[in-house]
């Protein structure tokens, strides 16, 4: 079951007990407010009827001869075996006969002290006073009055009524489940919120220490569960992410070594070769124009570095430029092709160009596209002894315009393939000479997408690599 599912379970049945409890409660509370003689007077009456009509019966048959003592021991007789207190009052008010039981009555004109309802006619002592009138039997009209004294128990018969017992019972029962259950709310809300939460905020204090090794887990498969969860998936993404920029800081500092590296070796042969200018060591046009050419293929390089390293700041800043227009790719691709002939060939390497360029209206950026052409054979220049050869290919394939540069040098080996487009890669220790800053491949692949196009590659270690990109057509 899930906490929220669980949640809502438990908090209706808390719910229900509550309404059980609070019904409980106040019908005890109208049962206690409630006066149970109030509610059933003819019932109290004819307890009480039955409790005299013997008396009565021989008043009615003896009232004549009350003051003989034969009358008046059957009626205190009568009177003790009931437990009822009795005394005759004449219609003048004279008391003619009492019971024993009784204390005296007053003798001033007792008619003044009738009642004819039980609930008016409570003594001090307990018991309650009613009278009744003695009617004649024979002449039907009344001789007197009998009033009767009454214990409490004999007006108010003790009921058997378990309803307010099994009221406070059933209140006690609900209230005992409404506590069971908070305590069971308590532990399940501590262990299932409360521990899992003060858990977690361990596990963030750890991450903000750069702890990111710690690994939460959380055995219930629900909500916090799921939390637990997002929150391992987000810290090992910051943990891959934190990783990602050590190492490329890491790649950062080792690319401005290499380049400062790759620098000064260009600038202190070109220092070397004006030091000897400027020595007179050049006695003839030939040596010095062979200087020069030196000269001037070591500032071609300082070039690359320095275009690659700007390339590289520019990516980072999501800011390489692409200004694409329509153009002729014959023309254009000749124009960028031709120079990097006669340095392909410059490098004893043999050169083989496309047959013929299709001519199509294509949509680019000619000096991003020079760029990534010339990154793709300054690679394989790297990689290909002076033997081999590069071959460079145009053709037209699905709508698209597809550029081939081919090598016959070492190739990439299996292991490297997949991060040889990642920015600062230069191949695994042990491989082949690591030669040039990492950033070329990564470079053109920014280029080649903003045009909207691919980069791939095919290669096999040893026998040389092919590299493919298309552009679209306009």
């Amino acid at each position: 079951m899930t906490l929220k599912g669980w949640t809502n379970k438990t908090l209706t049945i808390a719910w229900l007990l509550l309404a059980a409890l609070l019904g409980g409660s106040f019908y005890l509370l109208s049962y206690a407010l409630s006066d149970s003689r109030d509610a059933a007077p003819q019932s109290v009456i004819h307890q009480v009827r039955l409790a005299v009509n013997p008396l009565m019966l021989y008043l009615e048959q003896h009232h004549e001869h009350i003051g003989t003592l034969e009358v008046q021991t059957e009626l205190n007789r009568l009177a003790t075996q009931r437990e009822i207190g009795l005394a005759y009052v004449e219609l003048d008010g004279s008391v003619s006969f009492s019971s024993n039981a009784l204390p005296p009555l007053p003798q001033d004109n007792i008619n003044r002290f009738l009642r004819y309802d039980m609930y008016s006619g409570l003594h001090n002592n307990g018991l309650f006073q009613i009278a009744f009138p003695v009617i004649d039997e024979s002449s039907l009209r009344q001789v007197g009055n009998a009033v009767y004294f009454l214990p409490e128990a004999q007006v108010f018969p003790a009921q058997s009524d378990y309803r307010p017992i099994v009221a406070f019972a059933a209140i006690m029962l609900v209230t005992l489940c409404l506590f069971l259950l908070l305590i069971v709310m308590k532990r399940t809300i501590h262990t299932h919120f409360i521990s899992p939460i003060l858990e977690l905020r361990l596990h963030v204090e750890a991450i903000l220490k750069g702890n990111y090794e710690q690994q939460p887990s959380y055995a219930s498969l629900n909500e916090m569960g799921a939390l637990y969860s997002m929150f391992d998936q987000m810290r090992t993404e910051i943990m891959y992410l934190s990783m990602q920029r050590i190492q490329q800081e890491k790649a950062q500092k080792e690319l401005i070594t290499n380049i400062s590296h790759e620098i000064k070796t260009p600038i202190t042969t070109i220092k070397a070769y004006i030091d000897s200018i400027l020595e007179g060591v050049c006695s003839d046009t030939e040596t010095m124009l062979e200087y020069v050419e030196i000269m001037r293929t070591h500032t071609d390089k300082m070039a690359r570095l320095v275009e690659d390293l700007l390339l590289q700041t520019l990516q980072d800043l999501g800011q390489i430029t692409v200004e694409p227009r329509e153009q002729y790719s014959r023309e254009v691709l000749h124009k960028i092709l031709k120079p990097i002939g006669h340095y392909v060939r410059t490098n004893e390497l043999t050169y083989i160009g496309p047959q013929e360029i299709p001519n199509v209206l294509i949509y680019i950026d000619a000096i991003r596209i020079e760029q990534v052409i010339s990154n793709l054979v300054s690679n394989a220049l790297k990689h290909t002894p002076p033997s081999g050869s590069i071959r460079i290919d145009v053709q037209l394939e699905a709508g698209m315009l597809k550029v081939i540069i081919a090598d016959t040098g070492s190739g990439i080996r299996p292991q490297d393939m997949p991060f040889v487009f990642e920015r600062y890669f230069r191949g695994n220790p042990g491989s082949a000479p690591q030669r040039g800053t990492g950033l070329g491949l990564s470079i053109c692949k920014t280029i080649i997408e903003a045009h909207g196009g691919t980069i791939s590659f095919t290669s096999k270690h040893g026998e040389g690599t092919t590299f493919y990109f298309t552009l679209p057509l306009c």
